[in-house]
């Protein structure tokens, strides 16, 4: 059996409506959010999800101040154990 752990959520962000201020990247418990390199139409760096080790506890999308910056998806168990199972094959 693997001790890796496996993301619970995911998470999206819409790079229109972020404006960089940073409170999710700070608030982030397992930190799987970082500020992007590349500018949006506004001239704003951006957040951007690492691609891994999101737990969907939701707190990055009640910090931001930006309605709809952010969502995040809770995958399902079965959805995590089918990766677990693809993964190992």
């Amino acid at each position: 059996m693997s001790t890796e752990k496996r993301d619970r959520g995911l998470l999206r962000v819409n790079e229109e409506e972020c404006k960089g201020c940073g409170l999710c990247i700070e608030a982030c418990p397992p930190k799987a959010i970082a500020m992007s390199d590349r500018l949006n139409h506004y001239g704003y760096r951006t957040a951007q999800y690492k691609g891994e080790s999101c737990t969907a506890c939701g707190i990055c999308f009640l910090v931001c101040p930006e309605p709809g910056a952010i969502t995040v998806l809770r995958l399902k168990k079965q959805a995590v154990a089918m990766e677990a199972v693809c993964a190992s094959n």
